[in-house]
Order: C-alpha cells, then sequence, then structure tokens
C-alpha cells in the first residue's frame, strides 16, 4: 500500500495546475505517493495537457463539473493509500511541506487531519483554521482577519489543535475520512472543508495546524472568471452547512441574504 495519494480537483485552472505539478515534482514527498488530478470537465484543455507532460499522473475526467467535494470523492474511492492530501489547484508546495505535515500526523497525538500554514505569494499567512463555524465563530473570523497581517501572522506562529483547517491543503488519514463518510456532496464549494472536520472529529479525530509546514496558496484565482456563478456556490453552501448544522439559525441567513439580495434562487441550495 502507498503511503500517500495526493488528489488535485481542476476547473479550467490548467495553468495553475501545471504549476501545482511543476512544484511537487520540484519537491516531491519522500514517502511513497501517488498524485491523481480529478478534473471537472474543464474546457482549456487540462485533461491532454496533464496526459502529455505528466505520464506518472492518474486522470480522473469528469463528464460534467460534479463540484469540489464530489471530486475529491471520486479520487478517494480510486486510491487506497494510508494518507490523502487534499491540494487546490492554485497551490505550491515548497521544499519540506508534505513531508512535514506526514510526519505530524504520525507524531502528534490522535491526529485524523492536518493543515499547513498558507501563504500568499508575497509570502503574507492566511487564516486557514478556525472554530466550528457559527454566527459568533464567523463574526470573529471575519474580525481577525480585519485586524490585519501581524495578527494574522502570530496567529499562524503556533501549532494548535483546532476545529477545522482549510480544504486548500489538508492531509487525512484515509480510514478517518472514510469513517466520517467522506466529504458531503450536497457541497458544492466552500463550507465543506469545516464540515468534513466536524465529521471526522466526531469519529474521535483530532484537527491540527501545523505551521512547520508551508504551501503557497494563489487562492481566488480558479474563481476569476466565474465569480458570479462562485459567489452563488458559496452561498448555496452557506445555507447547507447552517441547514446541517444549525437549523434553527437557517432562516436568520436566509433573511439576511434577502436583504441584501444575495439569496440563491429557490431550489439551487438544497442539493442533496
Amino acid at each position: 500500500m502507498l503511503d500517500l495519494t495526493i488528489i488535485i480537483v481542476s476547473h479550467n485552472t490548467r495553468s495553475d495546475l501545471e504549476a501545482c505539478l511543476h512544484s511537487i515534482d520540484q519537491h516531491p514527498p519522500h514517502v511513497t505517493h501517488e498524485v491523481i488530478v480529478v478534473d471537472n470537465a474543464s474546457r482549456d484543455g487540462t485533461v491532454a495537457a496533464v496526459a502529455l507532460r505528466w505520464p506518472n499522473v492518474r486522470i480522473i475526467a469528469m463528464d460534467r463539473n460534479v463540484g469540489f467535494a464530489a471530486a475529491n470523492n471520486a479520487g478517494f474511492r480510486q486510491s487506497k493509500s494510508e494518507l490523502v492530501l487534499l491540494l487546490n489547484s492554485d497551490t505550491l508546495v515548497v521544499d519540506g511541506s508534505v513531508d512535514g505535515l506526514v510526519r505530524a500526523m504520525r507524531e502528534l497525538p490522535g491526529a485524523a487531519i492536518v493543515g499547513p500554514r498558507l501563504i500568499d505569494g508575497k509570502g503574507a499567512a492566511e487564516l486557514s483554521f478556525g472554530r466550528m463555524m457559527s454566527p459568533l465563530a464567523e463574526l470573529r473570523q471575519k474580525l481577525l482577519v480585519r485586524a490585519g497581517g501581524a495578527r494574522v501572522a502570530e496567529m499562524t506562529s503556533e501549532q494548535a489543535e483546532v476545529d477545522w483547517v482549510s480544504g486548500a491543503c489538508l492531509l487525512v488519514r484515509r480510514a478517518s475520512a472514510e469513517s466520517a463518510g467522506l466529504l458531503d456532496e450536497r457541497y458544492f464549494m466552500y463550507c465543506e472543508d469545516v464540515d468534513f472536520c466536524a465529521a471526522v472529529r466526531a469519529q474521535g479525530g483530532r484537527v491540527y495546524f501545523v505551521p512547520q509546514a508551508r504551501v503557497v496558496h494563489l487562492r481566488g484565482r480558479s474563481g476569476a472568471t466565474a465569480s458570479v456563478a462562485v459567489d452563488a456556490a458559496y452561498r448555496q453552501s452557506h445555507l447547507a452547512f447552517y441547514r446541517k448544522h444549525h437549523p434553527r439559525w437557517e432562516p436568520f441567513l436566509r433573511l439576511y441574504l434577502a436583504l441584501q439580495g444575495k439569496l440563491p434562487p429557490a431550489g439551487t441550495d438544497k442539493k442533496g
């Protein structure tokens, strides 16, 4: 059995994906591993480009855009490694990134999920972990982000057990993922990482943020050409999350979105 599978979901992000794959080639993990690209029906030649330039990468070509959670699940089901790394196509691994995550997973008590310190192209840290999503936790997260770089840099400098880490780069034990039922496919895009971490924690697994592992996250690039659709997908997932975890709050969120003119069309937020 392989130690690690790296799953990268792509949708019309060919240039970012190629840069991500190149970074893995330049800084490969020392454990036995494979790379799987799950392509969500891209129209930019992604599948052909990967097949030509990275013959050792396995490609799962979906016939339609099934969303982030379902695409990652397809990668899970076609792999058998002990550990699985979910990696965004708009990320770049650096020397020791993946090995640091694997080491943390094997050394930290009860670890089922670990996430790295995410930094942007200029080296600024991203607040890529937090408390279980709720109205108060969301407000706190927004205030922390608005507090500026110094506060975020301070918070992301220390290892911590947390409620969730970002799905942009998330290492999970396969046994824990399968026990939790994999990712909930009612989330087309966004919120699936928080929900997944909650499901793993409910099974007794622990989630850790490990700043000694660093990954570059060029966030937002995949949605740049479809901002309206991406915003709608976020609102749909947001409502689905509250309907599942905080049903008493969901009507208030729905009213808040309606007052802002951001409520998804009827029916589109009821996937799953």
